[in-house]
């Protein structure tokens, strides 16, 4: 099993969110979050003044997948959270060891 922690530009949560809904991913967690990578954030100006944004808002996507299912997510989220621009987002993929569900106790695929 992998786990992917996708982040995107928030107005492209819901294209994303149907992708990863027509792949039969089962259930995803999103949080709001705030960061920057090589942009280093950009200036704005606000009633004449000039200021940095350091902190650029983004939305975090949370799945857990089997491994056949990985690079055909991947690849799909790619495309539609692309724009071309600066700050298109991340997709880390990490390992997981097990999953399991409290109600049932049930572990490993079929947790997920």
């Amino acid at each position: 099993m992998k786990k992917l922690e996708i982040i995107i530009r928030p107005f492209k949560l819901d294209e994303v969110k149907e992708v990863l809904a027509s792949m039969d991913v089962k259930g995803m967690t999103v949080t709001e979050v705030k960061g920057f990578g090589r942009q280093r954030g950009h200036k704005e100006v606000y009633r004449g003044a000039e200021y940095q944004v350091d902190f650029m808002p983004k939305v975090k996507i949370e799945v857990v997948l089997e491994d056949a299912q990985v690079k055909a997510v991947v690849d799909a989220v790619c495309k539609a959270a692309r724009t071309g621009k600066v700050g298109d987002g991340k997709i880390f993929v990490l390992p997981v060891d097990d999953a399991i569900r409290i109600r049932t106790g049930e572990s490993g695929a079929e947790a997920i």
